[in-house]
């Protein structure tokens, strides 16, 4: 018997989330721990999918979580670990302490993946970017 993806699953809320559903959700996994996430919203009273309560405290809520203000070093370490890894991002969040695969993701695609390109053009035509 397969799951069923959250799209297909009538009621449920989408879109964005209130202050109050991240409270119960950051008290239940407070309570009962990560994991088991089939179980979460019927637990915690949530009108959610599972899928969505899982990413929403991967990528949001946890207390360990740094935001924004990627430095100078995460930047070139990120860099060097695309170069390395490709667009593996839970591999290279992995060596990031606090930083989730999705920031990383976003990130490079926002910002490093233009100063990359950038950077490879001047070699190429031997000026130099400022």
């Amino acid at each position: 018997m397969g799951r069923n993806p959250c799209s297909s699953k009538e009621g449920f809320n989408k879109g964005s989330w209130s202050a109050t559903e991240d409270k119960i959700l950051t008290d239940y996994i407070r309570a009962h721990g990560e994991g088991r996430w089939g179980k979460v919203p019927k637990g915690a009273g949530l009108n959610r999918c599972s899928r969505s309560c899982r990413l929403r405290w991967l990528n949001y809520l946890r207390p360990d979580i740094k935001r924004g203000n990627i430095s100078h070093e995460e930047e070139d370490l990120i860099i060097r670990l695309h170069n390395l890894l490709g667009n593996r991002w839970s591999l290279i969040a992995g060596r990031l302490p606090g930083r989730t695969d999705n920031e990383i993701k976003n990130y490079w695609n926002t910002v490093l993946k233009k100063k990359v390109q950038g950077q490879s053009v001047d070699m190429h035509s031997g000026k130099t970017s400022i």
